[in-house]
C-alpha cells in the first residue's frame, strides 16, 4: 500500500482530459457495442469540477490517512472456494495517479481516499480497520478482550480484519459485538469473528437498538429479491473496477461478495442515554431512529473524549432515498439527531469516528464537522418543502435545487453517494407520495405501451436516430438517453437504439460525481449492448442466517408475497398452524389472500399442521420431501399442495433497461 500524497495538479489532469479525448463519432454513422472514450463535452464537464473545488485542501486526506499502524502491501481475499469476494488490489490503478478523462476528477479523487486501506487507531484503545469492506469494523480495547462495532458484511472480510488486529495489536478474545443498525453491511460478517455457539456459551453481549431484528429481517426478505437486483445497479456489480468501470461510492469501494451470517441479539437499547459497561468500557447510547436506517443509534465514550457516530456523518452526502430500494428516511429528523448530538457531546468530543470513511479530530472540526452535516440535510427537507407549497413537482424540484455555497463546497458533504436532486424526490415522496396532482399522470400507460405510442406519433425511427445522433454530438446525453430509450421499450431488438443509449448512458457516467450515479448509468449501458445480465456468480447472496430469524408472521406475510393471488382466487383454504416452539396461528386463503390470526384455532380448520417454525422454509421452497420429515398433517392430505400451488418463483435477472 503506498500512502504517498495524493496530490492534484490541474494542470496536467486538465492536460490528461485531453489526451485521451477522442471525437464522439456519431453523425451519420452508426454506433456500436464498444466502450467509448470521454468526449469534449464530457472533458469539459470534468475539467469544470476543477474551478469548483479546492484540490489543495488535503485534510480529509489528511484525516483518511491518520493513525495507520499496518497494511499490506495488496489487499485481495477470496472464500474457500477461491471466489475473490473483496480487492483492493483491482483499484491499485488509482494510486498516484490524476484523474482521466473518464471519471468526474471529484470522485476519482474520493476514490483514492477509500483505496487507503489498513489497520488504524483512533484513540486510546480505539482502532478501525477501514478497507477491508464497504464498512469500517471497529476494535474498542477492554480489560480483557475487543468490544467489536459493525462487523462488516461477508465473514471473509470481518475475519481477515480480526486477524490483521491480532496479529498487530495481540490476540484477544471479543467480549461484546455493537450493531449500530439493521444494514447487512453492518452485521453480515458477525461469524468471521465469533461463531454462534462461543457467543451462547461465553455469554457475549450483542447490543442494538430497539427493533433491530425485524428491521434486519424485513428489508432483506419482503422485496430481497429486486433490491438485491437494483443493487447490483447501484454497487455496478458487472462493471469491471478500471478508469471506464466502477469507482467509489462514496461511503467505500463498494459491497463485498462473500458470506452473508447472522447472530440474533441479546442486549436491547431502548431509549437515549442508557448505558453499558462491558469489559471494563462504559459506553452511553443516543438513538436516532428515522434517520439512516429505521433503527440506529451513535455511541459516547466519556472516558476517550470520543463519540462513535455510527452512519449518521459520513464523508458525503448520504441518501434519504437510495437507488437499490429502501423505506424513505427522514432529512428533518437526521439533522435534528446530529444536532442533539452536538448538544449532548459536542463541547467535549475530541474524535467523532463512524462506520465508513474516517474519522474527525478536534473539537471545532467536530462540531463544524456536525453541523455542516446537519444543515445539508435540513436545507434539502427545508427547501423542497418550500417548492412543493409553491406547486413545484418532484422532477421539477430535483432539478431546482441546490446546495448553498458554504456546504457545496465541503469535502464531506459532496454528492458521492447520495445526492441532492434524489434527496430532494425522497423530501417529496415522504409528504406527497407519487402523485405530482396532474391528472394526465392518474393511471399512465405501461412504458412500452407509452413507447409504441411515440414511435407510432414519430413515424420514421431513423429520422428520430439521426436526429438523436445529432443532440449526442452536442452533448445532450440526458434527452438522447430517453428518447432512445423510448425507441428500445418500443423495440428491444433496435440495435442503433441501444447502442445510442448506451452511449449517452456511459457520458453521463463519465461526469458524474455520484458513485452510485456512475455505476447505475454504466450498468445499464452494458446491459443495453451485452444484454440483461444471468452470471449467477453476480446474484446478491442471502442469507440462511438471517432467515432463520424470521416469525411465524413474517414468514406467512412472504408466503402472501409468494402467492399469485390473482391465480388462486378460487383457492378458500383454513389451516390451524399448531407450532411446536411458538404460538399458534390459522391461516387463512380467502379468495387467494392469505391472512393469519396469532393464538387461535379453528374447529372447521381444513387441516392441522403440527410442525416446529424453521418447517414453514419447506414450504416457502415447497419442499415436499422436507415437509414429510418435519410436518404432521391432520385433515386434508392435500392442503400443502393446495397452498402452494399458486406460488411463484421470482427471477432474479430481470430486465431494467428494455422491457
Amino acid at each position: 500500500m503506498k500512502y504517498s500524497r495524493l496530490l492534484f495538479s490541474m494542470s496536467i489532469a486538465a492536460a490528461l482530459l485531453t489526451v485521451s479525448a477522442c471525437s464522439s463519432g456519431h453523425s451519420g454513422t452508426v454506433s456500436d457495442a464498444s466502450v467509448k472514450e470521454a468526449t469534449k463535452t464530457t472533458q469539459d464537464k470534468n475539467k469544470e469540477v476543477y474551478a469548483l473545488l479546492d484540490f489543495s485542501d488535503e485534510q480529509e486526506r489528511e484525516f483518511a490517512e491518520k493513525g495507520l499502524i499496518a497494511a499490506p502491501e495488496s489487499l485481495e481475499l477470496k472464500d474457500e472456494k477461491g471466489k475473490v469476494v473483496w480487492s483492493q488490489k483491482a483499484y491499485s490503478f488509482v494510486e498516484n495517479a490524476d484523474a482521466p478523462a473518464t471519471v468526474n476528477p471529484s470522485l476519482w479523487r474520493n476514490t483514492q481516499l477509500n483505496h487507503l486501506y489498513g489497520l488504524f487507531e483512533v484513540a486510546d484503545g480505539i482502532y478501525q480497520v477501514r478497507g477491508y469492506d464497504m464498512t469500517n469494523i471497529t476494535f474498542i480495547k477492554g480489560d480483557t478482550g475487543w468490544i467489536v462495532f459493525d462487523p462488516l458484511m461477508s465473514t471473509e472480510c470481518s475475519a481477515a480484519a480480526m486477524q490483521l488486529v491480532n496479529e498487530n495489536l495481540g490476540e484477544r478474545p471479543v467480549t461484546a459485538v455493537v450493531m449500530s443498525h439493521p444494514h447487512v453491511d453492518h452485521y453480515g460478517g458477525i461469524k468471521g469473528i465469533i461463531s454462534e455457539e462461543e457467543a451462547a456459551s461465553r455469554g457475549i453481549p450483542i447490543i442494538v437498538p430497539e427493533g433491530f431484528e425485524e428491521h434486519a429481517v424485513s428489508e432483506n426478505v419482503y422485496a430481497g429479491n429486486a433490491m438485491g437486483r437494483r443493487a447490483g445497479y447501484q454497487y455496478g456489480t458487472i462493471l469491471d473496477d478500471s478508469a471506464t468501470g466502477s469507482m467509489s461510492i462514496g461511503i467505500g469501494m463498494g459491497q463485498s461478495t462473500g458470506t452473508i451470517s447472522y447472530i440474533s441479539p441479546n442486549d436491547t437499547i431502548k431509549q437515549t442515554g442508557e448505558t453499558r459497561t462491558v469489559d471494563g468500557v462504559t459506553m452511553e447510547f443516543q438513538l436516532t431512529p428515522g434517520t439512516e436506517a429505521p433503527v440506529e443509534m451513535n455511541t459516547w465514550f466519556a472516558d476517550k473524549k470520543a463519540l462513535w457516530i455510527a452512519e449518521n456523518c459520513t464523508g458525503t452526502l448520504h441518501n434519504l432515498y437510495t437507488l437499490r430500494g429502501a423505506q424513505i428516511r427522514d432529512g428533518n429528523a437526521w439533522a435534528e439527531y446530529i444536532m442533539e448530538a452536538m448538544t449532548r457531546y459536542g463541547k467535549d468530543a475530541e474524535v467523532v469516528f463512524q462506520s465508513h470513511n474516517w474519522p474527525h479530530w478536534g473539537n471545532d472540526v467536530i462540531n463544524r464537522y456536525l453541523e455542516n452535516t446537519a444543515a445539508m440535510y435540513k436545507f434539502i427537507n427545508d427547501q423542497t418543502l418550500m417548492y412543493i407549497n409553491q406547486g413545484y413537482t418532484s422532477d421539477e424540484i430535483s432539478n431546482m435545487i441546490t446546495l448553498p455555497e458554504s456546504l457545496e463546497k465541503n469535502w464531506y458533504t459532496r454528492q458521492y453517494y447520495g445526492t441532492v436532486a434524489h434527496n430532494a424526490k425522497a423530501v417529496y415522496q415522504k409528504y406527497m407520495g407519487w402523485y405530482d396532482a396532474n391528472p394526465v399522470n392518474l393511471n399512465p400507460l405501461t412504458p412500452s405501451d407509452s413507447a409504441k405510442k411515440y414511435v407510432e406519433y414519430m413515424g420514421d425511427t431513423g429520422e428520430v436516430l439521426k436526429k438523436a445522433r445529432a443532440d449526442f454530438d452536442k452533448g445532450e446525453y440526458q434527452w438522447v438517453a430517453e428518447i432512445t430509450n423510448v425507441l428500445v421499450f418500443a423495440d428491444p431488438g433496435n440495435q442503433e437504439a441501444r447502442y445510442l443509449c448506451a452511449d449517452a448512458l456511459e457520458q453521463l457516467g463519465y461526469q458524474a460525481e455520484s458513485g452510485t450515479w456512475r455505476n447505475a448509468y454504466l450498468s445499464g449501458a452494458k446491459e443495453l449492448r451485452e444484454g440483461t445480465t444471468t452470471d449467477t456468480a453476480l446474484k446478491a447472496n442471502s442469507s440462511a442466517d438471517l432467515k432463520k430469524s424470521m416469525t411465524p408472521e413474517m414468514m406467512m406475510d412472504y408466503m402472501g408475497i409468494l402467492t399469485d393471488s390473482n391465480a388462486a382466487q378460487d383457492v378458500n383454504l383454513k389451516i390451524n398452524l399448531n407450532f411446536t416452539d411458538t404460538d399458534p396461528y390459522l391461516l387463512r386463503v380467502d379468495s387467494g389472500v392469505l391472512l393469519y390470526q396469532k393464538g387461535i384455532q379453528a374447529d372447521d380448520a381444513d387441516a392441522t399442521l403440527t410442525l416446529p417454525r424453521v418447517a414453514m422454509f419447506t414450504i416457502l421452497n415447497k419442499d415436499e420431501a422436507k415437509q414429510q420429515e418435519t410436518i404432521k398433517i391432520e385433515g386434508d392430505q392435500d392442503i400443502l399442495k393446495k397452498l402452494t400451488e399458486h406460488m411463484v418463483t421470482f427471477e432474479y435477472f430481470f430486465n431494467i433497461v428494455e422491457p
